[in-house]
């Protein structure tokens, strides 16, 4: 039994070191090897499934040479890999790591499932655990962070794996039945449940974009032709959530139902199941991820059975496992390339997360009925407890207050920044917040295009709460290609009230919208839209400039306005004019021509910031920096 609980912290800690190098592979192909979309999508999919086709020749490896050398080599350069990417200094070198790291981490989890025919313990609390830590950092990774506690932290997971990674695997269970199915289809699903997990049961990015849209201190915003969530987004309130979805999901993945429900609970998990991803692609994010979680743990908990022996030698059971592990990394793989590939070629995704679970979902239905999980009784409650308690401290351990500030005396000018943020990847491909902080600090009103709060591309994070917190400034969000993606508003004046309003793409492939704000100068009110424009291949966002424009002056009603972000148009092209013609004054001109892309060669203008008539601007510049792909721009304007 001993062996037993070894062989489940080594899956566990495994699992969690492997999520770690997922974090940087998967915004490394976007942000180095794409280019930020300016490689092609096709060429950009085949680059990333390649990796995983590749590794579909791990299990053939392992049976030739035996699971536990193999299995000990790939956890090598697994932890190596981990520990080299906090020291990377981004660029080709980060790419490389994240991809040696990714196959080296699926060569490990073909030879793990080689040795271990019931996966789901080790699974179940390695999800969890990730799940609980990203809570506790605030959802920015620990890989990202250097520093003592950065650097004391990553070692300790990394010697933890691998001495837990030495520990012989004890044998398998042995029955009468069909050899080693069971086994099988628990490690089939490990890939579908990476995705599924991360994406939405236990992506406390998603917990925390779930909550609301702010906190700015006014009680809702509303949205054009719908209805929008209220806002109120802190720790605090988050926490208890993410501690639900994190012990529903180790409930329902390691514990036996009593025999009377059963039968119920043999349909009712594949439901829940289906019902949270539906919800999900519908923008429903609360009750997605608690359902997704409870359905999620129920159906791996159906194929937790014991893998039974037969006529057929365990080496060829061993090695059925390991193609079931690497061949549901691949469904893993495209699905996420699926999803994500439609913000470049304009398809509906939606359908991408409820396939998943759909498969998920048959092969649980599929199963014999439950026997006990490995772990002891007193491991599961344990177990369950630790990691339910340790996303219940969130609030401890990382909470930074963003009160709405209080109304002063009016300003006689307002400091005005606007930056396409690339979800907080720099140039050299690494998530650094600081850095885009730094670039923002001294402003009074933030404009924020491509703010990620959850996409699990990106890794996961929050980028918005966590630069929030470094500025120590509320923020507005309103999502535009889908719930965790969109644009935001930051700002020192306290906000009361906005409206935001979805733009039709008008053939672009990745959605738009536009945000209004009004803020609070001490007596008087500055009326504050942030949008990000996408244009259709090859032409011009001529109609969403049209509809921006349109909405600015409704919003602000007379009112003084700043619009700004990154409008993808030129000062010479037809959907600037959409901006000077509804009687816009281009905030930037006596600093043109004020290049704001590339970040380190710029040659487009197509950053801007317009005001309405009678407000003044000075002091135009766009800061050289490269923790983004563009560069932001400031402005100093006065209020009439």
């Amino acid at each position: 039994m001993r062996h037993r609980h070894l062989s489940t912290v080594a899956l566990a800690l495994g699992v969690a070191v492997f999520l770690d190098v997922l974090r940087v592979w998967l915004p490394s192909v976007i942000t180095l090897f794409g280019r930020a979309a300016e490689t092609p999508a096709e060429l950009l999919g085949a680059f990333a499934l390649g990796w995983f086709l590749l590794a579909l020749a791990a299990p053939t490896v392992v049976r030739r040479l035996g699971a536990r050398p193999v299995g000990l080599a790939a956890a090598g350069v697994l932890a190596a890999a981990r520990l080299a990417l906090t020291a990377a200094p981004g660029g080709g070198a980060q790419l490389w790591l994240a991809c040696a790291g990714l196959l080296a981490g699926l060569t490990w989890l073909a030879a793990t499932a080689a040795r271990i025919d019931r996966p789901v313990p080790g699974l179940a609390l390695g999800l969890a655990g990730a799940a609980a830590g990203h809570a506790l950092l605030g959802t920015e990774d620990l890989v990202w962070r250097g520093g003592a506690l950065g650097w004391t932290l990553s070692v300790a997971l990394v010697a933890a794996f691998l001495a837990a990674a030495t520990v012989p695997a004890p044998p398998p269970d042995a029955g009468p039945g069909e050899p080693s199915a069971a086994g099988r289809r628990a490690w089939l699903l490990c890939g579908p449940a990476l995705l599924l997990a991360n994406q939405i049961a236990l992506a406390p990015a998603v917990w925390a974009a779930a909550s609301g849209v702010g906190p700015a201190g006014f009680p809702g915003l509303s949205r054009d032709p719908v209805g929008f969530p209220g806002l109120s987004r802190d720790p605090v309130g988050v926490a208890p959530w993410g501690a639900l979805a994190v012990a529903l999901f180790l409930v329902t993945a390691l514990y036996r139902p009593p025999a009377r429900l059963a039968r119920v609970a043999r349909v009712l998990w594949p439901v829940a199941l289906l019902a949270g991803a539906v919800l999900f692609a519908a923008g429903r994010l609360g009750p997605a991820y608690l359902l997704t979680a409870a359905g999620l743990g129920g159906c791996l908990a159906r194929t937790d059975t014991a893998a039974p022996g037969g006529d057929v030698p365990d080496r060829r059971a061993a090695a059925r496992r390991g193609r079931a592990a690497v061949g549901g990394t691949v469904v893993f793989a495209a699905a996420t390339i699926a999803y994500y590939a439609a913000y470049d070629l304009g398809y509906p995704n939606g359908w991408v997360p409820v396939a998943t679970a759909l498969l998920v979902g048959l092969v649980a239905v599929a199963g014999p009925s439950w026997s006990p999980t490995e772990l002891s009784g007193r491991a599961r409650r344990w177990s369950v407890a630790a990691l339910v308690l340790a996303t219940a401290l969130v609030p401890v351990f990382h909470h930074t207050p963003l009160s709405a500030p209080r109304p002063g005396v009016a300003p006689a000018t307002v400091r005005v920044a606007a930056y396409n943020i690339r979800m907080g990847f720099g140039l050299d491909g690494r998530l650094d917040l600081d850095a885009v902080a730094r670039a923002l600090r001294g402003a009074d009103v933030v404009l924020l295009s491509e703010v990620d709060r959850g996409w699990w591309l990106n890794g996961g994070h929050d980028t918005l709460a966590l630069l929030a917190a470094r500025l120590r400034m509320p923020y507005v969000f309103a999502p535009a290609a889908d719930p965790v993606w969109g644009d935001a508003v930051l700002s020192r004046f306290p906000a009361r009230s906005g409206r935001t309003r979805t733009l039709p793409a008008h053939g672009a492939p990745t959605g738009a919208q536009v945000l209004g704000v009004t803020l609070d100068l001490g007596g008087r009110e500055l009326a504050v839209v942030a949008t990000h424009l996408q244009p259709p291949p090859g032409r011009d966002p001529v109609e969403q400039a049209r509809e921006a424009a349109t909405f600015a002056r409704g919003y602000a009603a007379g009112r003084p306005l700043v619009l700004g972000g990154d409008l993808n148009t030129e000062p010479a092209d037809p959907a600037f004019a959409e901006f000077t013609g509804a009687g816009l004054v281009d905030a930037l001109a006596a600093a043109r021509p004020l290049r704001t892309s590339p970040a380190d060669d710029p040659r487009t203008q197509i950053d801007h910031v317009f005001v309405s008539p009678g407000v003044t601007a000075a002091e135009a510049r766009a800061p050289r920096t490269e923790a983004s792909d563009h560069l932001p721009v400031r402005v100093t304007v006065a209020l009439p």
